[in-house]
């Protein structure tokens, strides 16, 4: 009897009307500290279907069999990387409740995330898709954006928050073109990691397209007159502010239909195709690797395995060989 009252008096304090609902709100309230807006919306949007399932259940009455169920409902409908994201914040969420005493075991540690629907694999662009789809884009305002992500392998994010003191286009010299990818559109605005942080030299064309995308920011300056907002990015708003994801997809779609192709592209799917194109040409994958800012070719291997070609020269000087241009062989290219 002592026993028993001495674990009555270790019991989590939670009553039945306390639900995985009620819990997963105070997670994403109190549980993320430091953590941006979107990454707690992202968990909450992960976590809502899997609460459709089990989220009116008293959490001290919460079983793994509620769990897996509820996982195993979702899994004709979500991918299987959804599903995991979904597991990992029920799990932080009963683990976050434990700590305030209001349930005694997570039952989600015990659950593996079922296998999900496959997702809608990636893909990349042939060198005469990519001509169709750079033919495509002239005289548009995404042009530019397009250029420097295809040319350039950078991801979306890094595209639109580069800021022009990170963009070197002076032909001096001693000046080898480039911009140095050092921000990202994430929280806090760094890169995706620390290895992501690089400068590449560019391409003839993207020189041009930066160049085009300089003239055309002065019109929208002038245009926009007191409205304009300083911020120094090179690829905004006709205002000034910064591009949303959302438009940026909208007006790819737009272009990708007009340059004849079918199925769903994302700007994403630029970057992919800077590793394919590169990788055709026969370039080392250690290059590769370095150019797309991954920590290891294990990284590079592991995302674009699909891309790589089995198998030589900088990703500036094999993009030229891709896409010339008439300033091709008047400019001396220095510091190879």
């Amino acid at each position: 009897m002592a026993d028993l009252r001495d674990d009555l008096a270790r019991a989590p304090r939670s009553s039945r009307r306390y639900t995985v609902t009620q819990a997963a709100a105070d997670w994403l309230e109190g549980g993320l500290p430091g953590r941006s807006e979107r990454t707690r919306n992202a968990y909450k949007e992960a976590l809502t279907p899997l609460l459709a399932k089990v989220g009116h259940r008293p959490l001290r009455e919460l079983t793994a069999m509620d769990v897996r169920k509820g996982l195993e409902a979702l899994s004709a409908r979500y991918s299987t990387r959804y599903l995991q994201i979904a597991r990992n914040s029920l799990e932080r969420t009963i683990k976050f409740a434990q700590v305030h005493e209001r349930v005694g075991r997570n039952v989600a540690e015990l659950i593996e995330a079922p296998r999900g629907r496959t997702g809608r694999p990636s893909k990349s662009l042939t060198l005469a898709q990519a001509q169709d789809l750079l033919k495509a884009a002239e005289g548009e305002r995404l042009y530019p954006y397009i250029v420097v992500s295809l040319l350039g392998g950078i991801r979306t994010e890094e595209v639109r928050a580069l800021r022009w003191e990170h963009v070197h286009l002076d032909d001096g010299p001693a000046m080898v073109p480039h911009i140095d990818v050092w921000r990202a559109d994430r929280s806090g605005g760094d890169t995706k990691t620390p290895r992501s942080r690089r400068s590449l030299a560019l391409p003839d064309l993207c020189v041009e397209a930066l160049r085009l995308q300089l003239e055309q920011q002065k019109k929208d300056r002038r245009i926009a007159g007191t409205k304009w907002h300083e911020d120094d990015l090179v690829f905004a708003s006709t205002v000034g502010t910064p591009l949303l994801g959302g438009n940026v997809r909208r007006a790819f779609r737009g272009i990708t239909k007009r340059a004849g192709f079918t199925g769903q592209w994302t700007p994403r799917e630029l970057r992919t195709s800077f590793v394919s194109l590169l990788s055709e040409m026969g370039m080392p994958i250690e290059e590769i690797s370095h150019l797309v800012g991954h920590s290891s070719t294990v990284v590079t291997e592991t995302v674009y395995r699909h891309e790589l070609r089995p198998v030589i020269k900088s990703g500036a000087a094999a993009m030229d060989q891709l896409f010339p241009t008439s300033r091709q062989h008047q400019r001396p290219r220095t510091g190879e």
